[in-house]
């Protein structure tokens, strides 16, 4: 096992792109048992093993000092980090202290991104509700309260050296293509970018270009997400929440489902596309093991994406 990440032995991109590997495949934090075996010092030494620069905070890790030290003795970096915003629920300014805790936060770690979703009114973490037919949607009046909310927040995360990147997510006020694209336009572009996931966007809206073709231009992080379509139709019919979709194995690594990344991820290069990439799978660790699905998805980068 490489204890170090291996720069020789590492994930190279001939575009730029940074390859990091996302921390929920090794532990979950919105259901915490599953995983909880799981530590820091597993993931990291999973991530230096099989190749890949980096990954984003979660919940479980221990404080920054720790963090810090772990994670540049294992040679990696830290992206980013989730921030739920309740804009709408509370205020913008009653959002600005945590939000402003976290961007410190990550500023201390060297990241370059701090993710936001709007959680008020959000289903995605509630176990007896349908992800499928119920999700919140905003009024006329509330889309730019919303905007201008994000907008006040960008300038906060620029403040701490980020950029704040937006992730349209399944059960919330911004989960469609159309939803994701009219934020994009009520919403400062100097002030806010996306955080283009392919498997929100392919269970979402059974599509993953039409939302990246609209937003590229604003697309600043990305999550490479795969979806087994048995496992969703299987969802779907069970009426199943978001949680328990993907403990059902909804959702994988790149080469393991049914989406094609070589065509977002050519179109991400060809319009000059040059930072993270994370492989990200919400997985049952202990039936998903995260070391072989790194593995797997690296295969499937190298031999498929790295390849063409």
């Amino acid at each position: 096992m490489a204890f170090r990440l291996d720069p020789d032995t590492a994930i190279k991109d001939p575009h730029g792109i940074t390859w990091g590997m996302h921390p929920i495949s090794w532990r979950n934090d919105d259901i915490p048992e599953v995983g909880a075996f799981n530590t820091l010092e597993d993931m990291l030494l999973d991530l230096a093993d099989t190749g890949y620069a980096g990954t984003e905070c979660a919940g479980f890790f221990p404080p920054k000092e720790e963090v810090k030290a772990a994670v540049e003795a294992r040679g990696l970096k830290i992206a980013a980090q989730w921030f739920s915003s309740f804009i709408l629920r509370d205020g913008v300014d009653a959002i600005v202290p945590d939000f402003e805790a976290t961007c410190s936060y990550l500023e201390y770690l060297g990241a370059t991104r701090v993710v936001v979703s709007e959680q008020t009114g959000s289903v995605q973490g509630q176990r007896d509700v349908c992800i499928f037919t119920n999700k919140p949607v905003l009024t006329e009046e509330e889309w730019p309260i919303l905007a201008a909310g994000l907008n006040r927040l960008g300038e906060v995360a620029h403040a701490h050296g980020l950029e704040l990147v937006y992730h349209h997510h399944l059960g919330t006020v911004v989960q469609t293509k159309d939803e994701t694209i009219r934020l994009m336009e009520l919403t400062d572009p100097s002030k806010v970018s996306l955080l283009f996931d392919t498997g929100h966007a392919f269970v979402g809206d059974g599509d993953v270009m039409g939302l990246l073709r609209a937003t590229i231009d604003r697309v600043k992080h990305v999550h490479f997400k795969d979806v087994r379509p048995d496992k969703m139709e299987e969802s779907r019919a069970a009426q199943r929440s978001f949680l328990d979709s993907f403990l059902a194995g909804m959702f994988t690594v790149p080469g393991d489902g049914t989406i094609d990344f070589t065509e977002p991820y050519s179109f991400l290069v060809d319009h000059g596309y040059s930072d993270w990439i994370l492989v990200e799978a919400e997985q049952d660790p202990a039936l998903a093991n995260p070391l072989e699905y790194a593995r797997k998805a690296r295969a499937y980068i190298e031999g498929t994406l790295l390849a063409g």
